[in-house]
């Protein structure tokens, strides 16, 4: 029988260790979860942005209603028969106590500024009416207005008032010029003084004598005590006598002058005059032309600065005996001030002061 050797288990030794078997886990990082926590982290930081722009609304919102609620609320001034707001503005009259007006035609928008500002309506609805220079001057002599808006009363004007034992008190208010015109086509831009004088006394009756064509001048003028009519009177002749105009070249207003030398049918004949604010504001026409004048052109530059030198200015005239007090007094006052000359420059006049 064959020997078969036993295998002899080796004894363990009692320090060896022995080792668990437990498996491994593998720990996975939840991304969902985590994404959430960044995205709560963020919207934490606007929440408290967003409250801290709430709390300073709240407390400006505070400061303000403090403020509104405590303030003098003082508000604009309120005619409710007008129902118009002049903002930041003091009405110095009402409609009842505004003094009756007055003048010219050429200073009809003048005094409509006036009366808008000083009472706080809008202009569209202010009402005033002008009966022209003369009745206007004949008005206030015979005390049927307080206060006119005209150019320098002429000689018969002042024999009125005399006759009547009226002292006029005449204020400057606003700058005006005398100006000429001519049709755009008439190749004449320029004239000097003594040209214009010696057209109208009857001295120079052909355009050809001043550097124009070979055509007659038919010098237009206006009635005896228009504004106008007065202005050439002292302004210009200064003395000459003017040539008798015929029934045909005296134009009854300021507008039939503008309209009779832009027509095309005068053929560059006619010449006409009036002053600068009429002629370039109230009543235009791109047939007509504004002559220089010893080489100075009337603008509103030129009349501010005097360079222009036929110089007038509107009035405006009271009587003398009017009392210190009176609203009268107060609207003269009010349209010599630096408000006053404001409203005039805005409404498109030559300030006077």
């Amino acid at each position: 029988m064959a020997f078969t050797p036993t295998r002899r288990r080796k004894p363990e030794s009692p320090h060896r260790h022995t080792y668990s078997q437990t498996p491994i886990h593998t720990v996975q990082i939840d991304k969902t979860a985590n994404f959430n926590y960044i995205k709560l982290e963020r919207n934490k930081w606007k929440i408290n942005v967003l409250l801290i722009i709430i709390m300073v609304l709240v407390v400006l919102g505070c400061i303000l209603g403090f403020f509104y609620f405590t303030k003098d609320k003082t508000k604009p001034i309120i005619d409710p028969e007008e129902k118009k707001v002049i903002q930041n503005q003091k009405r110095i009259f009402s409609e009842e106590n505004y003094p009756r007006i007055d003048g010219s035609t050429a200073t009809l928008p003048l005094a409509e500024a006036f009366k808008a500002d000083f009472t706080g309506q809008d202009i569209k609805d202010v009402e005033i009416t002008h009966n022209k220079t003369h009745n206007a001057y004949v008005n206030l002599i015979n005390g049927d207005t307080d206060l006119i808006l005209v150019t320098y009363p002429s000689d018969e004007e002042k024999e009125l008032a005399e006759k009547n034992n009226v002292e006029l008190e005449i204020v400057p208010i606003v700058k005006d010029a005398f100006v000429f015109f001519v049709n755009k086509e008439n190749p004449v831009d320029n004239l000097t003084l003594e040209q214009v004088q010696d057209i109208y006394s009857g001295k120079i009756k052909n355009w050809k004598e001043v550097g124009g064509e070979n055509e007659k001048i038919i010098a237009y003028q206006r009635p005896e005590n228009s504004g106008s009519q007065s202005g050439m009177v002292s302004l210009v002749m200064k003395g000459k006598k003017m040539i008798n105009p015929t029934t045909e070249t005296v134009a009854k207003d300021m507008a039939d002058i503008v309209d009779v030398i832009s027509d095309y049918n005068n053929e560059r004949t006619a010449i006409g005059y009036s002053y600068y604010y009429y002629a370039t504001t109230m009543y235009t026409t791109d047939s007509m032309k504004l002559l220089s004048i010893n080489g100075t052109a009337p603008n509103y530059d030129n009349i501010k600065t005097g360079l222009y030198n036929l110089q007038t200015a509107y009035y405006a005239v009271i009587r003398k005996d009017e009392n210190q007090d009176s609203n009268t007094r107060k609207l003269l006052n009010a349209m010599k001030s630096e408000r006053g000359q404001n409203v005039a420059k805005e409404a498109g006049y030559v300030q006077n002061y």
